[in-house]
């Protein structure tokens, strides 16, 4: 038998029971949106939820307990968290170009000007400014929770991060109210579209990104990670930072800027 360092990856379910989610969620929220309930869509997000912690489950067993990931495979983890937040740029990117195509040069339908004629844009120094800190505030004490785990100190990584996920859900509540009370919506011309479909797919990366950091909370307790041996987090921290410049991009050009 020839050794080698790389993990050969062992036949998993979840690939496919995840991908059925996926479609089944799209369906779901077809369905909710045209009026026929919200069945299928609470089954896809089972089934997702489901899979999620399964497969969560498998990686974690092979890198904690079944030492697969290798200086190799780690190597190869981590340009994939390096791609995967790549093309996360050119996500964005795509909601920005739109957004400055339309406010640079603003057309006769929604009155030369911009914000659109009628529109009342929301006050850039109040909710969002505050938001802004939380989120600065949460990067700060991210890092000192990567620096606590490099130095070994498990409580204190473990409450920075506590402070983390606290943080991330407090950025949530405050932009769930600002959507309540904004004098407008997604309908209203193109800043509403361009505002909210920005906003609310940061909103959702910042959901993703603390349930990211939940986890390695529970892990860092449960001490899965190491002083030399913590990718999981690294992965969940290199994450973190980059939802944190998106809101900085966003709160410059879209609250303060475009208003």
């Amino acid at each position: 038998m020839i050794r080698q360092p790389f993990h050969l990856v062992e036949l998993s379910p979840w690939p496919l029971t995840s991908s059925l989610g996926a479609f089944t969620l799209a369906i779901g929220l077809a369905s909710w949106f045209h009026g026929y309930g919200m069945h299928c869509f609470i089954l896809a997000a089972v089934l997702i939820i489901m899979s999620m912690y399964q497969w969560w489950r498998d990686v974690v067993r092979e890198g904690t307990y079944m030492g697969h990931h290798t200086g190799p495979v780690t190597t190869g983890l981590r340009w994939g968290m390096i791609l995967f937040i790549t093309s996360e740029v050119m996500f964005f990117f795509a909601f920005f170009w739109a957004f400055f195509h339309s406010s640079l040069a603003p057309t006769p339908e929604i009155g030369c000007c911009w914000p659109p004629a009628g529109v009342c844009p929301l006050n850039p120094f109040s909710v969002p400014l505050l938001n802004t800190a939380v989120l600065l505030a949460s990067g700060v004490t991210v890092t000192w929770a990567h620096h606590s785990l490099m130095e070994g100190s498990r409580m204190n990584a473990v409450q920075a991060l506590a402070v983390t996920v606290s943080l991330g859900a407090y950025f949530t509540v405050l932009q769930a109210g600002e959507y309540l009370a904004a004098p407008f919506t997604i309908a209203d011309s193109v800043y509403g579209t361009t505002f909210f479909v920005a906003t609310g797919f940061h909103g959702l990366h910042v959901l993703i990104g603390s349930t990211f950091l939940s986890i390695c909370l529970m892990r860092t307790w449960l001490n899965h990670f190491s002083a030399g041996h913590h990718f999981g987090f690294e992965a969940a921290a290199w994450y973190w930072h980059f939802v944190d410049v998106v809101w900085i991009c966003l709160y410059l050009c879209i609250y303060w800027w475009g208003s």
